[in-house]
């Protein structure tokens, strides 16, 4: 099963963005991420929409925090992203004739919507700034 990335290379891509002493291009950005750059670009754009990020063009251009560490979530850079779920898998059949297929749908859709809720809520309590710190940690450590 192929697995979004994208959540941990924007987190990725924005400390490094927190850290640089220039704007960084597309190019530069899209290596950290294993992509290309349009493709780069494209993963961006809902965090330029959302604000966190601007992007310059020309000669010493490149892409720029536009808010803090601090004032971002984790929660926010999902939403950003426009995930439209935590998870990869479904039901098979959202109207099931099948009182059997009825029952597993909402045994399935109570837990994951209780894992979700989980998992957002969780999201929400971490800054970028709390991951920038322990990156600075780690580094300090060797480790």
């Amino acid at each position: 099963m192929n697995k979004d990335t994208r959540l941990s290379g924007v987190l990725h891509v924005l400390i490094h963005l927190d850290h640089a002493d220039k704007p960084l291009t597309s190019e530069a950005l899209a290596k950290t991420m294993g992509t290309n750059p349009a493709v780069f670009r494209r993963t961006m754009s809902g965090l330029r929409e959302a604000g966190y990020v601007r992007s310059e063009k020309g000669h010493g251009g490149g892409w720029v925090l536009e808010r803090k560490l601090s004032e971002m979530t984790l929660l926010d850079v999902f939403k950003a992203l426009d995930h439209k779920g935590v998870f990869s898998f479904g039901l098979r059949n959202d109207n099931p004739n099948c009182k059997v297929e009825g029952a597993v749908n909402d045994a399935l859709s109570e837990t994951m919507d209780a894992a979700q809720r989980i998992l957002l809520e969780g999201l929400a309590d971490v800054t970028l700034q709390k991951i920038s710190e322990q990156a600075i940690c780690r580094q300090a450590r060797g480790a």
